[in-house]
């Protein structure tokens, strides 16, 4: 069974299509070989993003709200969540003077290695858009996945 973190910018896109939505679909519809994990924070995050497109009018109000809904549902189902805690904060801090992360970034980066640490299974794949974020992860040799290239 393969395991998968993603962090927003892969996650937005099993909602919103996007480049790399077939990607990341395609890992989230095998479901009986496949874990998905999420940060906790990431609910925030995927609202926002949602619903910065809604205000931007690239796409309807009514659909905004039915893909948080779809999410909110999914959010018991479909992942394994990884609480922000003192220690995922520490990591975060580390790797903000290690790397040039945004904060939110070295969060979502130090939830996945604490989500690595507690699981004692394969390292799982660290799946995002964000370039910056994809480079820290391979200089800290995380198993990467960019859905809008492949890579």
């Amino acid at each position: 069974m393969a395991f998968y973190y993603l962090e927003t910018s892969a996650l937005v896109k099993l909602y919103v299509r996007e480049s790399g939505t077939e990607r990341v679909l395609a890992l989230a519809n095998r479901t009986t070989e496949n874990r998905l994990a999420i940060l906790a924070l990431t609910q925030v995050e995927l609202r926002s993003a949602v619903r910065r497109r809604e205000r931007n009018g690239e796409i309807p109000p009514l659909v905004a709200t039915q893909l948080l809904e779809a999410f909110k549902r999914h959010l018991e189902v479909r992942f394994v969540s990884q609480m922000v805690t003192d220690f995922v904060l520490d990591v975060a801090s580390m790797l903000v003077d290690r790397h040039a992360l945004r904060a939110y970034d070295a969060v979502q980066l130090a939830g996945y290695v604490a989500l690595r640490g507690s699981t004692g299974t394969d390292a799982p794949v660290f799946v995002s858009s964000d370039n910056a974020l994809l480079s820290a992860a391979r200089q800290e040799g995380i198993p990467v996945l960019d859905p809008s290239s492949g890579a």
